[in-house]
């Protein structure tokens, strides 16, 4: 982590819009942390391999049954999944960061999220996520019915979300202010047929799209929609409206980090078909939601799992004639300590471009990482610590997600939405989410390693400095910005069909792989699924 105080300017654009504010111009002083997961831990490695410096031999050896690496909701599922099958015979080894892309983090006593933010409420075929939400408290009743009860604190209350464009907000991201008719009736078109896709089922009986994957159709009609882009379906299909390209390419940005002319058309129409999840107390479409974004789900999760935890990110994973063994290594103040794990289950619940580099000749089990390793989108989530609210336009209220029409931001989500039909809070979290996809993946981590702290923070704020103007700055108390140099897998054509995910999915031995790569894009339905699956072949 670095922290730094550092400058950004703010001045008045002109007299008509700031009124009394007008030819307001000064400098604000913010104070700001900027964080990079894993990457201290990375480079120890990599400097000590260019280098030929020896780690130092481990300091003790642990016997446990089952060996978890990473902290992830996939690992944590696992570890959850055990619990629940009568095995505590295991150790999670917590990785770089825990929780991964499900972190979060406080200012004080305000939670942010540093990964992801909400999850859709599940569908019947989610059986995992119900389960998991039903022990958590979040389903209280009927979790495996149609329409499970939910805890309603968790569920989110409107105004869920609104996009600001031609300088003025409208309710819902789909553009619709100064849209040509014959655009409203292409939206219309389109909606009309993602409710056909979530109702069909393929010639094997199978719903075309549904959570987790694995359960989707695998019928060849719908599974060639892997073989080309979304952009590509839109035109064939006769979707030419520019408000819906631009609004279907900022759902693409926004799941998967990556624009929608490079996206699997059957992972663009899976984000909007997939999701019909319902609740006896709210209405279809419903999310959950936290402060915290995911964290106190991984929280919840970690504690109701059991087992136990150590520090630590894996080095390498071997098998062995007794099961594995696992050489781990903890940085503390810069100082690497090391030690082994040997168990008779691994459950490998890391990032398969991190699992390439671990696991011992992983090409043995069907995976050539020079061939399979999916291509990673980038990601930067900033946290703002507002000690005031913004003044707001008039035209719809500040609401949960708040986007501009524009890239590459994707918004800002207001972490004490939950709290604001009862008292405004004096302060509150603008956590805003930064897609590098107007670039390549390895640009965008090229210009992440070299961009100064006040390149960052431009870019982070860009999206609230057009909502706000001068107004954001002044409301600005400190940042807290988060970079995930490989935060997803992106669903590219041709990720259902890789040969190297389908082998890892297949595995079934003293090493079993448990991702949300493994599906080909991260969310929180998939990752359960594998670790959930995983804990089952373990125990």
């Amino acid at each position: 982590m670095k922290r730094r105080s550092f400058l950004v300017w703010s001045a008045a654009s002109g007299a008509a819009a700031l009124g009394s504010a007008a030819g307001f111009s000064r400098w604000q002083e913010i104070d700001s942390s900027v964080n990079f997961p894993g990457r201290e831990q990375g480079h120890f490695l990599r400097n000590s391999l260019r280098d030929h410096r020896a780690l130092p031999p481990p300091s003790e050896i642990i016997n446990t049954d089952v060996l978890i690496l990473g902290s992830g909701i996939a690992g944590l599922t696992a570890a959850w999944k055990l619990n629940k099958l009568g095995q505590q015979d295991f150790l999670m080894i917590k990785g770089p960061q825990p929780y991964g892309n499900a972190a979060g983090g406080h200012f004080g006593d305000l939670a942010y999220p540093t990964g992801g933010h909400y999850l859709p409420l599940p569908s019947p075929e989610s059986v995992h996520v119900r389960e998991i939400l039903s022990d958590l408290g979040i389903i209280l009743r009927n979790p495996l019915s149609e329409k499970p009860y939910y805890d309603e604190r968790y569920l989110l209350h409107g105004p869920e979300e609104r996009l600001l464009i031609h300088g003025k907000w409208q309710d819902g991201f789909i553009p619709t202010a100064g849209v040509p008719p014959q655009d409203l009736v292409e939206h219309k078109r389109f909606f009309t047929e993602v409710e056909r896709l979530r109702n069909l089922h393929g010639s094997d009986g199978k719903r075309v799209f549904v959570f987790p994957t694995m359960h989707s159709s695998s019928d060849p009609e719908w599974q060639a929609l892997d073989q080309i882009t979304l952009k590509i379906w839109l035109e064939q299909n006769g979707y030419h409206a520019p408000s819906l390209h631009w609004y279907l390419n900022y759902c693409c940005r926004d799941d998967y980090g990556t624009r929608y002319d490079q996206v699997s058309a059957w992972a663009g129409l899976h984000y909007h078909c997939s999701r019909w999840g319902q609740a006896e107390n709210a209405g279809n479409g419903a999310w959950l939601t936290w402060p915290g974004g995911m964290q106190p789900v991984a929280e919840a999760m970690d504690k109701a799992a059991g087992g136990g935890r150590k520090n630590g990110t894996a080095i390498s994973l071997k098998t062995t004639p007794l099961g594995v063994e696992a050489l781990c290594f903890e940085l503390i103040n810069g100082v690497a300590t090391t030690y082994t794990v040997r168990a008779r289950k691994a459950i490998c619940a890391m990032p398969l471009y991190v699992a390439a580099r671990v696991v011992d000749n992983i090409q043995q089990y069907g995976f050539d990482p020079a061939l399979h390793t999916p291509v990673y989108a980038p990601w930067m989530v900033a946290n703002f610590l507002m000690k005031a609210f913004p003044k707001e336009l008039p035209e719809a209220p500040l609401s949960w997600d708040n986007v501009v029409y524009q890239e590459p931001g994707l918004g800002y989500v207001v972490s004490t939405h939950q709290d604001i039909r009862q008292t405004p809070p004096d302060k509150t979290v603008f956590s805003a989410y930064v897609a590098l996809s107007d670039r390549s993946p390895e640009q965008a981590r090229k210009w992440m390693e070299t961009a100064s702290p006040k390149e960052l923070l431009a870019l982070a704020s860009a999206d609230l400095k057009t909502a706000y103007g001068w107004r954001f700055a002044a409301n600005v108390e400190r940042v807290d910005i988060t970079l995930r140099g490989h935060a997803m897998a992106a669903p590219r054509p041709g990720f259902r069909s890789n040969p190297g995910l389908k082998a890892l999915r297949e595995l079934d031995g003293p090493i079993l792989f448990a991702h949300a790569d493994l599906s080909g894009f991260s969310v929180f339905e998939e990752a359960a699924w594998w670790g959930y699956r995983a804990a089952k072949l373990a125990a």
